[in-house]
């Protein structure tokens, strides 16, 4: 089953359900699909593309957490930890640190990398491997920091 075909049966259950979150997600999730598919000249996302969506998605909520949570709004950060968790049944699981830090010595070596100048390169090959199973911020900071010392 692929992950368009996943969504759409879980948007039709949240409807049978009524589960007003589930709904809402999948629905914005749908949406930022379609709006991807039509900005890109009529293309069809693959499950790869559609995870990048979800991905944005729960960054985004991620960031306004941040915001919600200076403003004091608890409620906010509460729905938009519902909806990330809604979110992040979607995406594979999560890399173990350890395999992560493999992961960035790995493309170190294979790259050839030897100062902060090269983090693109390392990123490259890291960032397809990484797409949805890490936060691409954390793994930056790991590169970073490997090519530093």
């Amino acid at each position: 089953m692929t992950l368009r075909e996943r969504l759409t049966d879980d948007l039709k259950a949240a409807m049978r359900a009524k589960d007003g979150t589930r709904l809402s997600v999948i629905r914005a999730v749908k949406a930022g699909i379609l709006s991807q598919e039509t900005r890109n000249e009529r293309i069809t996302l693959d499950d790869d593309g559609i995870m990048q969506v979800i991905v944005k998605e729960i960054k985004e909520r991620r960031e306004a957490n941040e915001e919600f949570q200076r403003a004091g709004r608890k409620d906010l950060v509460e729905q938009n930890e519902k909806e990330m968790g809604v979110l992040s049944t979607y995406l594979p699981a999560p890399l173990p640190e350890d395999e992560i830090v493999g992961l960035v010595m790995g493309a170190i070596r294979e790259t050839g990398a030897q100062g902060p100048k090269d983090m693109g390169k390392v990123m490259a090959i890291i960032n397809p491997v990484i797409r949805g199973r890490a936060d691409g911020r954390h793994v930056a900071e790991l590169v970073k920091a490997q090519l530093h010392s």
